[in-house]
């Protein structure tokens, strides 16, 4: 542990002061994140902490200049480093199974977070700390990084020239053979990987997720023990559809990471190969091409940061606060549930049985009773 006196506060290129930033969680995920903040002109690194005694203090060896690290507190003690180094706000990249805990705590000591996807481990869990924001009254926004591409924005552009999307299909198709936990697991390409374009899913289409249904499997070929491939259908209230197929053992004619994306509309079709800017396609004219990004553009990580630290300045709440996010969560886990069971999954049903959860998790903790007047999961989080 190192003694740290909180540097002055500096500004950045647009004049605002910088967000002095924690990032809690020393791995290869948070080194990313420590980048990213070192080279931001929204936030500035003032600690780094993680429960392995030594991790933090090597993750700051390893990837903070030199000249840099004397300013930089590091612990295993989230709130005593936090306190220590000036943090005004928290950067949560522990594994899913602690970002309730993680959270939770820095909400209550006054502490903003921004946390790494999924939400929470569990649904239960991510509707628990909903209500924890409302309790404390301080932000609480998910990382979905990978709906920070302004190509996406500009598909959602084009399609809104067309007369908006109604019916959006993401074909996925990689073989990557990533080795560890990722084998193992029951459900992959859902839980890991399936999550960034039902989110995606959610920036081109209008409306609230209705209902899902879904279908995994596993070829037999497959090097993973669980099912690598899905199709997954999601209803939206205003009509709209998005249907998802991915695999995860496709060798050979590879999608990008992002997938390939066709947006159906009344006046014609948008299509994204996931890399390159969109096209339009209007019918009965000829094909229109999307903007490239200019240099003003922000990308995943460092979008979500600057839209994070602009909200604790002053600006509008983030499109991945807690509430929002949730539902993408709930998408997830009620694809699994219909590939388990065959049937199709209401999502107002499934939040108000983790609404229930959630509130058993609160009432033995006893610092957030902000659940007790939701109505239903649905409508606490501001759906339908």
């Amino acid at each position: 542990m190192n003694d740290v006196t909180a540097p002055g506060t500096s500004t950045g290129t647009s004049g605002t002061a910088l967000v002095p930033v924690l990032v809690v969680g020393a791995g290869g995920m948070g080194r990313a994140w420590i980048r990213t903040i070192l080279a931001s002109d929204a936030a500035r690194l003032v600690g780094v902490v993680d429960v392995v005694d030594g991790a933090a203090r090597r993750a700051v060896q390893e990837t903070v200049p030199e000249a840099r690290r004397s300013g930089i507190a590091t612990g295993t003690e989230m709130l005593e480093v936090a306190a220590r180094c000036g943090a005004e706000a928290i950067v949560d990249v522990t594994i899913p199974a602690a970002h309730h805990q993680v959270t939770a705590e820095a909400l209550h000591a006054g502490l903003p977070v921004l946390g790494e996807k999924p939400c929470a481990a569990t649904l239960a869990e991510a509707v628990s700390l909903a209500g924890h924001a409302e309790h404390t009254g301080t932000l609480f926004m998910v990382s979905q990084s990978r709906r920070n591409n302004p190509h996406l924005h500009e598909a959602r552009r084009l399609a809104d020239t067309l007369g908006g999307a109604g019916i959006v299909d993401t074909r996925f198709a990689k073989a990557p053979r990533f080795g560890g936990f990722r084998d193992e697991m029951e459900q992959p390409l859902l839980i890991d990987m399936a999550i960034h374009a039902l989110d995606a899913g959610r920036v081109l289409l209008p409306g609230t997720p209705v209902h899902v249904t879904a279908a995994s499997y596993n070829p037999a070929w497959s090097w993973y023990a669980g099912d690598a491939a899905a199709t997954v259908t999601i209803a939206y209230d205003s009509g709209a559809v998005h249907t998802y197929s991915g695999s995860w053992c496709s060798p050979g004619g590879e999608t990008s990471w992002n997938g390939d994306w066709v947006l159906h509309c009344e006046g014609g079709t948008v299509r994204w190969d996931g890399e390159e800017p969109p096209t339009a396609h209007p019918a009965g004219r000829d094909s229109v091409a999307g903007r490239p990004p200019g240099p003003e553009d922000r990308w995943e990580l460092d979008a979500s940061l600057a839209e994070f630290c602009a909200a604790l300045r002053g600006g509008p709440v983030p499109a991945t606060e807690v509430h929002a996010n949730v539902w993408t969560q709930a998408i997830v886990e009620a694809a699994v549930r219909s590939a388990e069971t065959g049937r199709r999954v209401v999502l107002a049903e499934l939040l108000d049985e983790a609404l229930e959860e959630a509130r058993a998790l609160d009432s033995a903790d006893g610092r957030s009773r902000s659940l007790a007047s939701w109505k239903t999961g649905a409508t606490g989080l501001g759906g339908s």
